[in-house]
């Protein structure tokens, strides 16, 4: 596996920074979102046969580490190409690829992701929303929570469960829900985290689907469900890994011009080194972010699932601790809306917290890495 990126990789970087920059932390998301997918960054992942770049998760965990650098991220690019991209890609009907992937690349239509439910937290397996069988119909009933970016997606791939007709256990399947189905509703749900991508809660009731809703083998939903899942993990650590960069970027700038006796505070060991450890940090977990994306586009999903959780862990905790660094560089200035770092102290949680906790990482890691047993 390459440790050092190729030229394509480096030229896609430096050309997707100066787009961050351009537009700034004061960006207008539509704005961005619609000259990203003109210049064919949204669809970097996907196949060139429905109109994407061809690439993968490693070229779009660039793009969105370096828009998040800039103060410019777009979180549904962890959402609509990521996730619902990839899946379609992967496991979708020729009918449902040619529906969204051209019009997931070019930016014209997104897709949002609902897996989190209110009793069923981090664990897949007491996921509640059921499907059943209704002639050649599905219907659709439950409930989701923290379903970002619905009032503006177009539909939302829905994880859901079936009945085995063999064992009678419940299985996990996706369906692409369209965001006018009757009996598909949302509610808003506040937060104090400052995005523009809002929150909802989703309820379905008896939500009527064709059978061409139903994305891949229904035999086959867990492989399909992480085959988003882990794509979901690296992106989170190029979003989380991009605010950490904004942040230390910011605090550096201040510390090399802020002059106290004489001489600036960025020369004081006090304040260099930890700001050179929050450095070493983030480049430490974009190397596993690295690895895993790469991992990942070789179709080695195993390692992948590993990675990418270890990846996202690492970014996480660097992202915090990059924040939280450089508002104590910045001191009270820190704290004021001129610098635009202390709106970053509770977005840096949502990688701690989101798509899946750091505990229940470090359970996975000490269960299928480490051979412990389970305490659950």
């Amino acid at each position: 596996m390459p440790t050092i990126e190729t030229e394509e990789h480096k030229s896609l970087r430096q050309a997707v920074s100066a787009l961050g920059k351009r537009h700034g932390r004061d960006y207008d998301r539509e704005q961005l979102w619609s000259e990203a997918a003109k210049l064919g960054y949204l669809g970097v992942n996907l196949p060139e046969a429905y109109g994407g770049g061809g690439g993968g998760i490693a070229e779009l965990s660039i793009v969105l580490e370096e828009l998040g650098a800039a103060g410019a991220p777009l979180l549904m690019m962890i959402v609509s190409p990521a996730i619902c991209g990839t899946v379609i890609a992967r496991f979708g009907t020729e009918s449902q690829k040619r529906d969204w992937l051209p019009a997931l690349a070019d930016g014209t239509r997104t897709m949002a992701f609902g897996i989190t439910e209110p009793d069923a937290g981090s664990n897949s397996h007491r996921i509640s929303t059921t499907a059943r069988r209704d002639g050649a119909d599905w219907l659709l009933t439950g409930r989701k929570v923290f379903v970002s970016g619905v009032d503006i997606a177009d539909a939302t791939l829905i994880v859901g469960r079936t009945e085995d007709s063999r064992t009678g256990r419940l299985k996990p399947c996706l369906f692409i829900v369209p965001r006018d189905a009757p009996g598909f509703g949302r509610r808003h749900i506040e937060m104090e985290l400052n995005a523009q991508e809002k929150q909802f809660e989703l309820t379905l009731d008896d939500v009527r689907l064709p059978a061409e809703a139903l994305v891949g083998d229904e035999d086959a939903g867990l492989l399909q469900l992480f085959a988003g899942l882990n794509p979901e993990r690296i992106m989170t650590a190029a979003f989380a890994i991009g605010m950490g960069r904004y942040a230390l970027s910011q605090a550096i700038t201040y510390a090399k011009d802020r002059t106290v006796w004489n001489t600036p505070i960025g020369a004081h060991q006090a304040i260099a080194h930890p700001l050179a450890q929050a450095h070493i940090d983030l480049e430490l977990a974009r190397l596993m972010m690295q690895k895993a994306a790469c991992l990942y586009d070789e179709g080695e999903d195993v390692a992948a699932g590993e990675a990418a959780n270890m990846a996202k862990y690492a970014a996480g905790e660097a992202c915090v601790k990059a924040v939280d660094q450089a508002v104590h560089t910045l001191g009270g200035n820190g704290l004021t809306r001129e610098f635009g770092i202390a709106s970053l102290i509770t977005a840096a949680r949502v990688a701690r917290i989101a798509p899946v906790s750091r505990e229940m990482i470090l359970n996975y890691v000490s269960h299928q890495t480490l051979g412990l047993p389970k305490s659950y």
